[in-house]
């Protein structure tokens, strides 16, 4: 699309994970790239990570992971979060999940552009992969520039809300009726212990900005959570997302309290049976990858948890990656 942004990105080094690393402004939001190494020849397929809430792109182990596996990579940090907040803004708030589907949208054209040809693999955690999936059911009839992905992987995504019955039906209810009267009241502030736990300072194994992806937590708004309710809700209601999708999972759930002695083995944001529950109407190419011992984002699990969802992910999009370029091939 001439003359939109994506088609004069200026790329700097980046000022959080430095080099090799570069980011390049993106509207409101901020791609991010790793120059694929020359030594590993050229890449079969790109791939774009998309973050969750209270968080940003940080996982340089992600990166190179693919990399090494043969993937360009690249990822977005959304409007009003990470690399792309502004002063003036509240952290992560939206009032329509589409906001952020448009930072999806012009990653995958800015990729498609700087990669021509290549299948492209979304990879989604938390929130960004609710989101995700709704652009991908959306964009499941587009061509060329607007498609869709060819795989999208969901690494813990927020299907459904963790919270006790009432809320989840006459809580929701309610503030949505009357959410816009008081679109920034916040209504949740809680501690993150699991980021806490997963800080190196505090005796974890990432180090990352504690301003952007913050222990203490980050206020969850009314605007907010009834742009995600809805989009539950679609969730909920069934999709019908055109390309294959692994959604990856711990094995168990448990309390987000220092206490839990489960707390680095378990998805103490999320709880995983919404997850497989609702996997199955995603689409009608839906694999479930489970990872025994991980943490909420799977990528940031312990080293054994770790290396079995990086493999069985990897193996899995590779595996797609394979048969959309058979089909391109044999057209």
């Amino acid at each position: 699309m001439p003359g939109s942004p994506e088609d004069a990105l200026d790329w700097r080094t980046d000022h959080l994970l430095g080099e090799p690393f570069q980011e390049a402004r993106l509207g409101p939001a901020t791609l991010v790239r790793y120059p694929h190494p020359e030594d590993l020849g050229s890449p079969k397929a790109a791939v774009i990570h998309v973050h969750g809430y209270n968080d940003y792109f940080f996982q340089e182990h992600l990166a190179r992971s693919f990399a090494a596996a043969g993937y360009a990579f690249y990822a977005v940090d959304l409007r009003a979060a990470g690399r792309s907040l502004e002063p003036d803004q509240i952290p992560h708030f939206v009032m329509d999940l589409r906001e952020q589907a448009t930072d999806i949208a012009a990653a995958a054209r800015a990729v498609r552009s700087l990669e021509p040809g290549l299948p492209l693999v979304l990879h989604a955690h938390s929130t960004g992969g609710l989101t995700a999936s709704l652009w991908a059911h959306a964009h499941r009839n587009a061509a060329g520039a607007a498609a869709g992905p060819d795989a999208l992987v969901l690494d813990s995504p927020f299907l459904d809300l963790r919270a006790p019955q009432w809320q989840r039906t006459i809580g929701t209810r309610v503030l949505d009726t009357v959410g816009h009267l008081a679109s920034t009241t916040i209504i949740s502030d809680n501690p993150s212990r699991y980021a806490e736990h997963l800080l190196a300072a505090n005796g974890g194994r990432w180090e990352f900005d504690t301003t952007l992806k913050r222990p203490e937590g980050l206020p969850g708004r009314v605007g907010w959570f009834v742009a995600v309710r809805r989009g539950q809700a679609r969730i909920a209601a069934g999709l019908e997302i055109a390309c294959p999708v692994l959604l990856a999972r711990s094995d168990s759930s448990g309390p987000d309290q220092p206490d839990n002695p489960l707390l680095d083995a378990q998805d103490t944001v999320l709880d995983v049976q919404h997850m497989a529950a609702l996997g199955p109407g995603l689409g009608h190419d839906v694999t479930e990858l489970v990872v025994p011992g991980g943490v909420h984002d799977l990528s940031l699990s312990a080293r054994g948890p770790r290396e079995a969802y990086l493999d069985g992910m990897l193996k899995w999009t590779d595996s797609q990656v394979a048969t959309a370029v058979g089909a391109r091939d044999s057209t």
